[in-house]
């Protein structure tokens, strides 16, 4: 499966979800119904995403977002970024200020809702599971971070300003 067949089942199972936790249930259940070859290979491309995703400037953007964010928690934020689709996606991935132009982040900064889905990160998981009553073969995929970008290696607590500086729009929103 390539990441346009994973993207096509994320936005199936985004049509109708009520928030980022549904999204992530029905695409486990949709996953379940497949081969268990292709949900390994679901689960591979997700993991491509989560890398493609793992940047500092969008680090940063989750930190500002759910004030502080640790390496569990940048995980569940691109979980939650991956629930929003793929447009969204990729538009962040490129511009993580863009997120400040988003509504569900307006709405989640206006009473500091955090905005992660770790449900995300088991999705293939458990439809494996559920489609053939064992645990998903160790070692069926791999996840292979790149360095963070260099540019970006300031501590985000120590040095706010900076963070406001290179994420305006966001830092507006937040009242940083």
């Amino acid at each position: 499966m390539d990441t346009t067949r994973y993207w096509q089942l994320v936005e199936d199972a985004r049509a109708g979800a009520k928030d980022e936790w549904e999204v992530a249930a029905r695409l486990s259940e949709r996953l379940s119904a497949l081969p268990p070859a292709e949900i390994i290979a679901a689960q591979q491309a997700f993991w491509d995403l989560m890398t493609a995703s793992y940047r500092a400037p969008l680090w940063g953007a989750a930190y500002m977002i759910n004030g502080g964010c640790s390496d569990d928690g940048f995980e569940y934020f691109r979980g939650w970024l991956v629930t929003q689709g793929r447009e969204v996606f990729e538009q962040v991935v490129a511009d993580p200020d863009s997120l400040a132009g988003l509504p569900v982040i307006q709405e989640a900064a206006a009473d500091w809702t955090e905005k992660h889905c770790e449900a995300m990160l088991g999705a293939a998981y458990n439809a494996y599971r559920a489609a053939t009553g064992e645990e998903l073969p160790h070692g069926s995929y791999t996840i292979r971070y790149p360095a963070l970008d260099p540019g970006w290696g300031f501590d985000f607590e120590e040095q706010r300003d900076e963070l406001s500086r290179r994420l305006p729009r966001l830092a507006a929103l937040y009242g940083r």
